[in-house]
């Protein structure tokens, strides 16, 4: 609707062969056939190092956490990447 394409990751959704939005639903990052641009993160603070550690092996060119979400350590291996 706005040029995003936004494509979910889920595992246990992945597992269900879901969509969402009508979008095929990911078990990882690793699993997205086109590059990707921004990853979003939906986690808590605590579980967000993964998900960063995920992005920057598959290169993504950057990692958004929502407000509240902190984790320095994470976001200093992002900056780092």
């Amino acid at each position: 609707e706005h040029g995003y394409n936004v494509i979910p990751v889920n595992p246990g959704l992945a597992k269900m062969d879901e969509s969402v939005n009508g979008e095929k639903v990911y078990a990882s990052l690793a699993d997205i056939p086109v590059p990707i641009d921004m990853v979003d993160i939906f986690r808590r603070s605590e579980d967000a190092g993964g998900v960063v550690d995920e992005a920057i092996a598959v290169g993504a060119k950057s990692v958004w956490l929502q407000v509240g979400v902190i984790n320095e350590a994470a976001a200093q291996r992002a900056l780092d990447a």
